[in-house]
C-alpha cells in the first residue's frame, strides 16, 4: 500500500500546513486516525481543508507544555488526509485521517487564522511515502507481550486478525492504540524505521507487563 493518492513524495505536499495540537494523539503513515472535531476553531480548520487539499497536520504539545494556553509544539508530527468526512446535527464533524508522513516544525507561522499553522520540513521523511514490510520484526515476541497487556487491560481484540495483520499496519495500529503516556507515543512516532519502532513498542509493551496490574498499586502483573 503506498500513500493516500496524489501523495508520492515530499513535493506533492504543502509547505504550510494547519496543525491540531491533541496530547496522547499520534497518527503514523497510512494509518487511520478517526477524529470528532467539535471546537469552533478547529471546526474552521476543516473547513478550510475540505476547500482545499484536505490535509492537516497532528502534533503533540510539547512535553511540559500541555496546560498552557498555548503551549509549544512537539518537534515532529505527522501530515494526514482527509479520507472520511460526516457533519452531526449538532454541529460537529466525525472525520477519519489517513496518515500521509511525518514531518518536523521548522517554524510557526504568526496566527492568521483561529487555529495554529507551521511550516512543515519533510526532510529525512522519504521512507514515509512507501510500505515497510519489515521482514526482521521479531513478530512472535511482538504477540507474545501483547497478549498479557491487552488481557490485563481487559482490551478485548481479534487475535486472528492480529496475528495475519501486515507488519505496518499492526506496529503503528498498536502504536497509536496503546495507551502509552504522551512521551512514549512520541518516542515511537519519531522512531526512524518500522522496526525500530516495533522494537520500542515490544520493550514499551514488556515494561507494562512487567510493572503493577493498571488500577492496582502495588500489585503483581500476571502473565
Amino acid at each position: 500500500m503506498s500513500a493516500p493518492r496524489r501523495y508520492r513524495s515530499a513535493a506533492d505536499l504543502l509547505s504550510v500546513i494547519p496543525v491540531f495540537p491533541l496530547n496522547g494523539v499520534v497518527m503514523l503513515p497510512r494509518a487511520r486516525l478517526p477524529l470528532n472535531i467539535f471546537e469552533p476553531r478547529y471546526l474552521a480548520m476543516i473547513d478550510t481543508a475540505m476547500s482545499g487539499l484536505r490535509v492537516i497536520g497532528m502534533i503533540q504539545p510539547r512535553l511540559g507544555d500541555e496546560d498552557l494556553s498555548v503551549p509549544a509544539l512537539a518537534e515532529v508530527g505527522c501530515l494526514g488526509r482527509i479520507v472520511e468526512y460526516s457533519e452531526t446535527d449538532d454541529g460537529r464533524y466525525l472525520i477519519t485521517l489517513a496518515g500521509i508522513t511525518r514531518f518536523k516544525v521548522a517554524t510557526e507561522r504568526d496566527k492568521g487564522t483561529p487555529y495554529r499553522q507551521v511550516v512543515a520540513d519533510y526532510a529525512g521523511f522519504g521512507d514515509d511515502f512507501v510500505e515497510d514490510d519489515a521482514p526482521d520484526l521479531p513478530r512472535e515476541r511482538l504477540i507474545a507481550a501483547l497478549m498479557p497487556y491487552l488481557q490485563s487491560r481487559d482490551m478485548r481484540t481479534d487475535w486472528a486478525t492480529i496475528e495475519g495483520a501486515p507488519a505496518e499496519a499492526l506496529v503503528n495500529a498498536l502504536s497509536m492504540l496503546c495507551p502509552f503516556s504522551p512521551p512514549e507515543k512520541q518516542a515511537l512516532l519519531e522512531a526512524q524505521t518500522l522496526k525500530e519502532r516495533g522494537e520500542a513498542l515490544i520493550l514499551l509493551l514488556e515494561m507494562a507487563n512487567a510493572g503493577p496490574a493498571p488500577g492496582v498499586p502495588g500489585s503483581d502483573q500476571i502473565n
